[in-house]
């Protein structure tokens, strides 16, 4: 398959550049991937379209405060964009300047002194005053997405977060759960809905464009996933009671693929590890039912795996559907609901 095969036109002014007045306030279209027809609903409306005994799949990942700026010893104004904590008070990161990185490169920031080490791949090894989650989650900004045009401010610091958000690591959102409040999670729970989770922390590499026209030639960036014990025996009990199977975001869906896929023929089983999964029309889903996700951009490996998850030609009408009737697209935008199309 080709890159413009997932291509949509999308007026700027449909980006959303804030998140709604209430989390749960977002609108939700509901996908029947086998009649190809969208209904314009809720979020609020998730419960009924859930049944007592289904299991929500949740991404528990914290985004951290990855955006730090500093100066070169020329006075050079440099951007920091934290993509992994390591060992040793070292980090990957993307670093940016009007000039080019070199190894050796002092940064000064508010916090004091980053040292650029080496080069790898696409990012830049660099060391740290202190361990690189506490340092950025004291000195550090919200990483809002290049697609939102404003400064963060303080109000992103907590909408910019799942209310589910417990394991530090991320550098962007898992979008989709930003929509749960304490109330709809409530009437998912007086529905019967159960709860489960894993870990993905979100890389930047997720905002990167697919930048090759054959999709066989792209490489996916690497992300830390786990997948525990009681996330999948749940999965497993869910399975023998009938009930299915929801991931809330394509992160969680990467997630739970990933543990399947590593567990071969013995199916989905504790794992962790990093993955490079790229999900695109054609793969063999193993074990999510049903899918709740943002509007993903033009062209991007979101867009392509959510098209393998309910039909290419069904979900690029639902978004040619989701531009006619205003939905508000991207990170803090509304949500879209679908049921795998070969289950």
């Amino acid at each position: 398959m080709r890159r413009q095969d997932f291509a949509y036109e999308l007026p700027p002014e449909l980006i959303a550049q804030r998140p709604p007045s209430e989390r749960s306030a977002s609108r939700m279209l509901v996908l029947d991937s086998a009649s190809g027809d969208a209904a314009d609903r809720s979020i609020r409306d998730l419960p009924g379209f859930l049944r007592p005994g289904d299991l929500l799949v949740l991404n528990d990942t914290r985004v951290v405060p990855a955006r730090l700026l500093g100066t070169k010893p020329s006075g050079g104004r440099v951007e920091i964009l934290l993509e992994r904590a390591l060992e040793a008070n070292e980090a990957l990161a993307q670093v940016s300047a009007s000039k080019p990185i070199r190894e050796g490169l002092r940064i000064d920031t508010a916090g004091g002194a980053v040292v650029v080490i080496a080069r790898e791949e696409a990012m830049w090894r660099i060391a740290l005053p202190q361990p690189a989650l506490e340092f950025f989650e004291r000195w550090g900004a919200v990483p809002l997405p290049p697609y939102i045009h404003r400064a963060a401010d303080a109000s992103d610091r907590e909408r910019y977060q799942s209310i589910f958000a417990r394991r530090p690591g991320a550098v962007a959102a898992p979008t989709a759960s930003l929509h749960f409040d304490t109330q709809l999670s409530a009437a998912l729970a007086a529905r019967g809905v159960e709860r489960a989770f894993v870990t993905l922390h979100v890389g930047a590499g997720t905002f990167q464009p697919v930048r090759v026209e054959e999709l066989a030639q792209h490489t996916m960036h690497a992300e830390s996933v786990l997948v525990g014990a009681a996330t999948c025996a749940a999965i497993a009990r869910t399975r023998a009671a009938g009930g299915r199977v929801v991931a809330v975001g394509t992160t969680v869906v990467r997630a739970l693929e990933s543990a399947a896929l590593a567990g071969g023929d013995g199916g989905l089983a504790p794992w962790s590890g990093d993955t490079r999964l790229f999900i695109t029309p054609g793969f063999r889903f193993r074990v999510s039912d049903m899918l709740l996700t943002n509007f993903h951009l033009p062209e991007s490996t979101l867009l392509m795996l959510v098209c393998a998850f309910a039909g290419q030609q069904p979900v690029m009408a639902a978004y040619r559907h989701a531009v006619q009737a205003r939905y508000r697209f991207f990170s803090y935008g509304d949500a879209m609901l679908l049921t795998r199309s070969n289950p």
